[in-house]
Protein backbone atom coordinates (compact mmCIF):
# COMPACT_ATOMS: atom_id res chain seq x y z
CA UNK A 1 0.00 0.00 0.00
CA UNK A 2 1.48 3.26 -1.26
CA UNK A 3 -0.91 6.08 -0.44
CA UNK A 4 -3.62 6.52 1.44
CA UNK A 5 -6.32 9.06 2.95
CA UNK A 6 -8.35 8.98 5.92
CA UNK A 7 -11.36 10.95 7.74
CA UNK A 8 -11.47 9.97 11.24
CA UNK A 9 -14.42 11.41 13.16
CA UNK A 10 -14.39 14.05 10.55
CA UNK A 11 -17.75 14.26 9.63
CA UNK A 12 -21.22 13.31 11.48
CA UNK A 13 -22.72 10.64 9.12
CA UNK A 14 -19.08 8.97 8.72
CA UNK A 15 -17.27 7.34 11.66
CA UNK A 16 -13.94 6.35 9.20
CA UNK A 17 -13.77 7.11 5.93
CA UNK A 18 -10.13 5.18 4.08
CA UNK A 19 -9.65 5.69 0.46
CA UNK A 20 -5.95 3.93 -0.74
CA UNK A 21 -4.00 2.72 -3.58
CA UNK A 22 -1.66 -0.57 -3.00
CA UNK A 23 1.74 -0.17 -5.19
CA UNK A 24 3.69 -3.40 -5.76
CA UNK A 25 5.19 -5.10 -8.24
CA UNK A 26 2.99 -7.20 -10.41
CA UNK A 27 4.30 -10.12 -10.51
CA UNK A 28 3.94 -10.87 -6.50
CA UNK A 29 1.07 -13.13 -5.79
CA UNK A 30 -1.32 -11.71 -3.88
CA UNK A 31 -5.04 -12.65 -3.08
CA UNK A 32 -7.77 -10.53 -3.47
CA UNK A 33 -10.13 -9.05 -0.50
CA UNK A 34 -12.03 -11.91 1.25
CA UNK A 35 -13.70 -12.83 4.74
CA UNK A 36 -10.79 -15.14 6.14
CA UNK A 37 -11.76 -18.83 6.98
CA UNK A 38 -9.88 -18.50 10.17
CA UNK A 39 -12.02 -17.16 12.76
CA UNK A 40 -10.39 -14.25 12.71
CA UNK A 41 -13.34 -11.95 12.15
CA UNK A 42 -10.18 -10.39 9.16
CA UNK A 43 -11.36 -8.70 6.08
CA UNK A 44 -8.29 -8.08 3.75
CA UNK A 45 -6.52 -9.16 0.75
CA UNK A 46 -3.53 -11.81 1.29
CA UNK A 47 0.17 -11.45 0.22
CA UNK A 48 0.66 -14.46 -1.47
CA UNK A 49 4.68 -14.24 -1.02
CA UNK A 50 4.78 -12.76 2.41
CA UNK A 51 1.94 -14.05 4.00
CA UNK A 52 0.64 -10.98 5.99
CA UNK A 53 -1.58 -7.80 4.01
CA UNK A 54 -1.27 -4.54 3.28
CA UNK A 55 -5.19 -3.38 4.22
CA UNK A 56 -7.20 -4.98 6.01
CA UNK A 57 -10.74 -4.59 8.54
CA UNK A 58 -12.00 -6.73 11.29
CA UNK A 59 -14.81 -7.05 13.31
CA UNK A 60 -13.75 -6.09 16.46
CA UNK A 61 -13.53 -2.78 15.16
CA UNK A 62 -9.91 -2.47 14.12
CA UNK A 63 -8.23 -1.15 10.53
CA UNK A 64 -4.72 -1.08 9.57
CA UNK A 65 -3.11 -0.52 6.44
CA UNK A 66 0.74 0.09 5.92
CA UNK A 67 2.98 2.06 3.27
CA UNK A 68 7.00 1.58 2.85
CA UNK A 69 8.89 4.80 3.50
CA UNK A 70 11.24 5.70 1.21
CA UNK A 71 14.80 5.80 2.46
CA UNK A 72 17.98 5.28 0.85
CA UNK A 73 19.53 1.86 1.06
CA UNK A 74 15.82 0.10 1.55
CA UNK A 75 14.40 -2.14 1.51
CA UNK A 76 17.01 -4.53 2.36
CA UNK A 77 15.83 -8.43 1.42
CA UNK A 78 16.54 -9.90 4.68
CA UNK A 79 14.02 -8.39 6.80
CA UNK A 80 10.86 -10.11 7.77
CA UNK A 81 7.55 -8.89 5.67
CA UNK A 82 5.94 -6.05 7.19
CA UNK A 83 2.67 -7.11 5.62
CA UNK A 84 2.79 -9.29 9.26
CA UNK A 85 2.78 -6.40 11.16
CA UNK A 86 -0.80 -5.47 9.62
CA UNK A 87 -2.00 -8.97 10.53
CA UNK A 88 -0.79 -8.83 13.98
CA UNK A 89 -2.68 -6.00 14.91
CA UNK A 90 -5.70 -6.16 12.99
CA UNK A 91 -6.18 -9.54 15.80
CA UNK A 92 -5.02 -8.49 19.37
CA UNK A 93 -1.55 -7.18 19.20
CA UNK A 94 -1.68 -3.52 21.13
CA UNK A 95 -0.38 -0.94 18.76
CA UNK A 96 1.30 0.78 21.75
CA UNK A 97 3.47 -2.52 22.48
CA UNK A 98 3.88 -3.94 19.37
CA UNK A 99 7.53 -4.12 18.09
CA UNK A 100 8.02 -2.22 15.00
CA UNK A 101 12.08 -2.21 14.82
CA UNK A 102 13.98 -4.80 12.52
CA UNK A 103 11.69 -4.46 9.59
CA UNK A 104 12.37 -1.85 6.40
CA UNK A 105 10.68 1.46 6.69
CA UNK A 106 7.16 1.51 6.86
CA UNK A 107 4.42 4.14 8.09
CA UNK A 108 1.62 2.13 9.30
CA UNK A 109 -2.10 3.54 10.51
CA UNK A 110 -4.02 1.36 13.39
CA UNK A 111 -7.62 2.35 14.21
CA UNK A 112 -8.78 0.59 16.80
CA UNK A 113 -12.16 0.83 18.52
CA UNK A 114 -11.89 4.89 19.55
CA UNK A 115 -8.32 5.67 18.96
CA UNK A 116 -6.66 6.37 15.44
CA UNK A 117 -2.46 6.60 15.25
CA UNK A 118 0.25 6.57 12.50
CA UNK A 119 2.86 4.55 13.55
CA UNK A 120 6.08 4.93 11.61
CA UNK A 121 9.81 3.01 12.60
CA UNK A 122 11.63 5.81 10.16
CA UNK A 123 14.08 7.79 10.59
CA UNK A 124 12.92 7.34 14.83
CA UNK A 125 10.43 4.75 15.82
CA UNK A 126 7.34 7.12 16.59
CA UNK A 127 3.68 6.41 17.64
CA UNK A 128 1.47 9.62 16.97
CA UNK A 129 -2.07 9.03 17.84
CA UNK A 130 -4.35 11.70 15.80
CA UNK A 131 -7.34 13.80 16.39
CA UNK A 132 -10.56 13.25 14.02
CA UNK A 133 -9.65 14.72 10.84
CA UNK A 134 -8.46 14.44 7.36
CA UNK A 135 -5.09 13.34 6.66
CA UNK A 136 -2.79 11.48 4.12
CA UNK A 137 -0.13 9.22 4.28
CA UNK A 138 2.31 7.71 1.85
CA UNK A 139 6.07 6.78 1.36
CA UNK A 140 7.22 9.95 3.34
CA UNK A 141 6.32 11.10 6.99
CA UNK A 142 3.36 12.33 7.85
CA UNK A 143 3.85 15.73 7.78
CA UNK A 144 5.02 17.61 5.83
CA UNK A 145 2.70 15.65 2.78
CA UNK A 146 3.90 14.77 -0.36
CA UNK A 147 2.10 16.86 -2.72
CA UNK A 148 -0.07 13.51 -4.39
CA UNK A 149 -0.97 13.00 -0.79
CA UNK A 150 -2.42 16.64 -0.21
CA UNK A 151 -4.48 15.81 -3.46
CA UNK A 152 -6.00 13.20 -2.22
CA UNK A 153 -6.83 13.88 1.03
CA UNK A 154 -8.37 17.28 -0.64
CA UNK A 155 -10.38 14.89 -2.90
CA UNK A 156 -11.64 12.90 0.19
CA UNK A 157 -12.44 16.62 2.29
CA UNK A 158 -14.41 17.75 -1.12
CA UNK A 159 -16.24 13.72 -0.89
CA UNK A 160 -17.08 14.48 2.86
CA UNK A 161 -18.31 17.88 2.20
CA UNK A 162 -20.71 16.97 -0.75
CA UNK A 163 -21.86 14.07 1.04
CA UNK A 164 -23.63 12.27 -1.27
CA UNK A 165 -22.61 8.40 -0.31
CA UNK A 166 -22.02 7.61 -3.65
CA UNK A 167 -18.29 6.27 -3.66
CA UNK A 168 -17.67 6.87 -7.23
CA UNK A 169 -15.84 10.62 -7.07
CA UNK A 170 -13.38 8.54 -4.56
CA UNK A 171 -12.46 5.69 -6.95
CA UNK A 172 -12.16 8.62 -9.25
CA UNK A 173 -9.67 10.07 -7.38
CA UNK A 174 -7.54 6.94 -6.70
CA UNK A 175 -7.55 6.65 -10.53
CA UNK A 176 -5.38 10.30 -11.49
CA UNK A 177 -2.58 9.52 -12.86
CA UNK A 178 -1.31 12.73 -13.18
CA UNK A 179 2.19 13.35 -12.02
CA UNK A 180 1.13 15.95 -9.04
CA UNK A 181 4.64 18.00 -8.06
CA UNK A 182 5.63 21.35 -6.45
CA UNK A 183 8.09 23.68 -7.41
CA UNK A 184 9.79 23.35 -3.64
CA UNK A 185 10.33 19.47 -4.85
CA UNK A 186 13.18 17.85 -3.65
CA UNK A 187 15.15 14.72 -3.81
CA UNK A 188 13.31 13.24 -0.84
CA UNK A 189 9.92 12.37 -3.24
CA UNK A 190 9.26 9.89 -5.28
CA UNK A 191 10.72 9.96 -9.20
CA UNK A 192 8.36 11.22 -12.38
CA UNK A 193 6.52 7.91 -12.74
CA UNK A 194 6.06 7.37 -9.02
CA UNK A 195 4.40 11.35 -8.51
CA UNK A 196 1.54 10.34 -9.59
CA UNK A 197 -1.95 8.93 -7.30
CA UNK A 198 -2.56 5.79 -9.61
CA UNK A 199 0.70 4.55 -10.74
CA UNK A 200 0.38 3.02 -14.03
CA UNK A 201 3.65 0.81 -14.85
CA UNK A 202 3.61 -2.47 -16.28
CA UNK A 203 6.39 -3.86 -14.00
CA UNK A 204 5.50 -1.56 -10.22
CA UNK A 205 2.29 0.18 -10.32
CA UNK A 206 -1.30 0.31 -8.56
CA UNK A 207 -2.57 -3.34 -7.96
CA UNK A 208 -5.68 -2.38 -6.46
CA UNK A 209 -7.62 0.87 -4.63
CA UNK A 210 -9.98 0.45 -1.72
CA UNK A 211 -12.34 2.14 -0.03
CA UNK A 212 -13.87 1.47 3.14
CA UNK A 213 -16.15 3.62 4.92
CA UNK A 214 -17.74 3.14 8.19
CA UNK A 215 -21.16 4.75 9.72
CA UNK A 216 -22.30 6.41 12.76
CA UNK A 217 -23.97 3.59 13.55
CA UNK A 218 -21.11 0.94 12.34
CA UNK A 219 -22.17 -0.29 9.04
CA UNK A 220 -19.38 -0.57 6.85
CA UNK A 221 -18.25 -1.39 3.18
CA UNK A 222 -14.91 -2.61 1.91
CA UNK A 223 -14.87 -2.38 -1.88
CA UNK A 224 -11.49 -3.07 -3.56
CA UNK A 225 -10.50 -2.70 -7.02
CA UNK A 226 -8.01 -4.62 -8.92
CA UNK A 227 -5.95 -3.57 -11.96
CA UNK A 228 -3.52 -5.34 -14.29
CA UNK A 229 -0.39 -4.34 -15.27
CA UNK A 230 -1.22 -2.51 -17.85
CA UNK A 231 -3.77 -0.77 -15.59
CA UNK A 232 -6.86 -2.25 -17.13
CA UNK A 233 -9.78 -3.09 -14.67
CA UNK A 234 -9.55 -6.84 -14.16
CA UNK A 235 -12.36 -7.51 -10.75
CA UNK A 236 -14.28 -5.80 -7.91
CA UNK A 237 -15.12 -7.40 -4.50
CA UNK A 238 -17.30 -5.23 -2.10
CA UNK A 239 -17.88 -6.71 1.45
CA UNK A 240 -19.99 -5.44 4.19
CA UNK A 241 -19.52 -6.01 7.70
CA UNK A 242 -20.11 -5.14 11.39
CA UNK A 243 -18.06 -2.44 13.40
CA UNK A 244 -18.39 -3.41 16.79
CA UNK A 245 -17.08 -0.57 18.89
CA UNK A 246 -19.34 1.08 21.71
CA UNK A 247 -19.45 4.64 19.84
CA UNK A 248 -20.89 2.69 17.18
CA UNK A 249 -23.44 1.20 18.98
CA UNK A 250 -26.79 2.98 18.51
CA UNK A 251 -28.46 0.80 15.93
Amino acid sequence: MCIAALAWNAHPRWHLVVAANRDEFHDRPAAPLSAWADGSGIIAGRDLKGGGTWLGVSEAARLVLITNYRAPGYPKPDRPSRGGLVTSLLGEADPLEVAISGYNPFNLLSVAASEAMVIANHPLDTRQSLSPGVYGLSNGALTPAWPKTEALRDALAGWLAADTGNFSPLFTALRNQNAIVSPAWDEGGPEPRLSSIFINDPTYGTRCSTVVAIDADGHGQITERRFDASGDVTDETALTFRWNAPQCQSA
